[in-house]
């Protein structure tokens, strides 16, 4: 009995062993394990108020324990701030993302890049009106991009540009920095939807970037002119330099100066590719020569291997071919758009304005032309469907060509009646359902 006794007690000395703080289980591995049980179990059970002092303990007595403490202590001190709005709790905050990358940080999933990217967007949430805080969350983006290059997530890249556009506003980034960061976050987002798996993700964050970088109030073509001549004179035979302005001048349609002439001309003069020749069709286009524009469409899309700005090509020489009522060509053109962008609502507007336009040239009677603009509605149906950002223009143009519906007594006539199946012919040659108006 005493030699079992006896053994208990060095067990149990062995066992509670105190230790350093950077040991694995901290002080005292005994505590270590009783305050890691009762935490886990008030967090299952979503008490996070009465867990709050088991967290404590493990937080500054054992933080090399387990990743658990920081992925609990996160939920647990939200769950204190939501309940008292003390600023105190986001400080705590700050602190769980800095002492797990001291403890955590090299874990290959969720290591520091992964937390900086989380710290920064916590100060942007709690503190986005704090100078200090803002910044501190911008470098957070910053720091995270430089450590995973191409692997970085989009949700760092559209918290990075948001938080450099909250700067520019407290005047804090000089407008040419801002340019810059947007010419490099574009570019690697036009890289990352190109070669990732997933694009969407990319795509969205493009997206919300360019829409951000619209909001910042900079995309006025005198400030943009004038910071991007800088730019331009400085490396004026750098194609990535040339194509990020040429890029930036075509989203906010400053085309009309000398800068964007400029720039296009001495693009294609250095690399004659597909975007070189784009900038160079849009040239033409503003300066309504559209005979160049549509030599230079061409040749964009004769250079082209990536699908989306393709399907963009085709969709301006669609609209050349529109303006020049050669109709069969617009649909021709707008299917091998779609081809590459399936989404798009443009495609469909515009095939739906071809047959509206060939409309009086479609068959022998009244009726004939008539029943062509159902056909052209059913594009402009389809187009908001697909896209829902062309809806405002599809119900605009559905309302405008419904009118042209034959009547009622048109329709008796012809032995059609409402929701029959009716084909119209030609190189249209679409089924659609027979639709009239009121007398």
């Amino acid at each position: 009995m005493v030699v079992v006794c006896a053994m208990c007690m060095m067990s149990g000395s062995l066992f509670a062993q105190s230790g350093t703080i950077d040991s694995k289980f901290g002080l005292d591995s005994l505590k270590t394990l009783q305050m890691a049980s009762i935490c886990s179990q008030y967090v299952k059970n979503k008490q996070y108020a009465d867990a709050l002092n088991s967290w404590r303990y493990l937080f500054f007595n054992a933080p090399a324990f387990q990743m658990r403490t920081y992925i609990n202590g996160e939920t647990i001190v939200r769950d204190a701030y939501n309940r008292t709005k003390d600023a105190k709790y986001i400080d705590t905050l700050m602190m769980i993302y800095d002492q797990r990358i001291k403890y955590f940080g090299k874990d290959p999933r969720y290591g520091e890049a992964y937390l900086l990217g989380k710290k920064g967007a916590d100060l942007l949430r709690y503190r986005k009106n704090n100078r200090e805080s803002v910044l501190e969350a911008y470098n957070c983006f910053v720091k995270s991009y430089e450590m995973t290059q191409g692997k970085t997530q989009p949700n760092v890249l559209r918290n990075m540009f948001n938080s450099a556009g909250t700067l520019l506003k407290m005047e804090s980034m000089e407008t040419s920095a801002y340019v810059d960061l947007y010419m490099k976050l574009t570019d690697f987002l036009d890289n990352a939807v190109t070669m990732a798996k997933d694009p969407a993700p990319f795509k969205d964050a493009k997206g919300d970037i360019d829409a951000m970088f619209i909001d910042a109030g900079i995309a006025d073509c005198e400030i943009l002119t004038n910071v991007l001549s800088a730019r331009y004179e400085a490396n004026p035979t750098d194609v990535v330099n040339l194509k990020g302005i040429a890029s930036i001048l075509r989203r906010s349609e400053c085309l009309d100066g000398e800068l964007y002439a400029n720039v296009a001309e001495a693009l294609y003069a250095a690399e004659p590719d597909a975007d070189a020749a784009y900038s160079l069709a849009i040239l033409f286009g503003r300066r309504q020569d559209y005979d160049k524009m549509e030599e230079y469409l061409k040749a964009a899309i004769e250079k082209s291997d990536n699908a989306e700005s393709k399907s963009e090509y085709y969709l301006k020489l669609a609209s050349i071919k529109l303006s020049k009522n050669q109709y069969t060509e617009v649909k021709k053109l707008c299917n091998e758009a779609l081809k590459g962008n399936p989404s798009s609502g443009e495609a469909y507007i515009l095939i739906g304005k071809a047959y509206a336009a060939y409309a009086p040239k479609y068959g022998s009677e009244d009726f004939d032309h008539k029943t062509v603009f159902w056909a052209a509605v059913d594009k402009f149906q389809t187009a908001k469907r697909v896209d829902p950002s062309q809806t405002d223009e599809a119900n605009r143009l559905i309302a405008l060509y419904s009118q042209h519906f034959p009547v009622v007594k048109d329709g008796f006539f012809n032995g059609l009646q409402e929701g029959d199946t009716f084909t119209i012919g030609e190189w249209i040659n679409e089924k659609t359902v027979a639709r009239f108006t009121k007398e």
